[in-house]
């Protein structure tokens, strides 16, 4: 691992947000049960440990058991500025936008960049831009 990987704890839809984060990037949801980890905090089908392999994006998360508390963050945005093309960017833009909220859309700005906001059907808030051609 290179980078800060963020680590969440959801409200029982882990199972459910990393399907839709591998769907989104690309690779697979890796998924690991309570059951599965002989832990007995919390329903045996929820997700004891969770991350996304064999695509661009790192990100792990669990639901919410024990004394854990769910995932909630203000000020915090994930940066995916020139993580792909300009063309995937924008695909990803639209994909986590459907269920979420546009803050700002991904439009070319005074500087010559593109970039735009937006925060997904979970609350993870994501910058998305690149530099150069728009039509890549």
């Amino acid at each position: 691992m290179t980078a800060p990987t963020p680590y969440l704890y959801f409200s029982g839809n882990a199972r459910e947000a990393l399907t839709f984060y591998a769907d989104v990037f690309g690779g697979a949801a890796q998924l690991h049960t309570l059951a599965e980890f002989n832990r007995t905090d919390g329903p045996a089908d929820a997700i004891a440990h969770g991350y996304l392999t064999g695509g661009p994006v790192a990100l792990f998360a669990a639901d919410a058991s024990g004394d854990k508390l769910p995932f909630r963050a203000e000020g915090l945005m994930l940066s995916l500025l020139g993580a792909a093309a300009p063309s995937v960017l924008r695909k990803w833009f639209a994909a986590l936008a459907e269920g979420g909220r546009v803050v700002d859309n991904l439009q070319r700005r005074p500087w010559g960049a593109s970039d735009g906001q937006v925060i997904d059907r979970y609350g993870l808030h994501w910058l998305v831009g690149f530099e150069g051609d728009e039509t890549d």
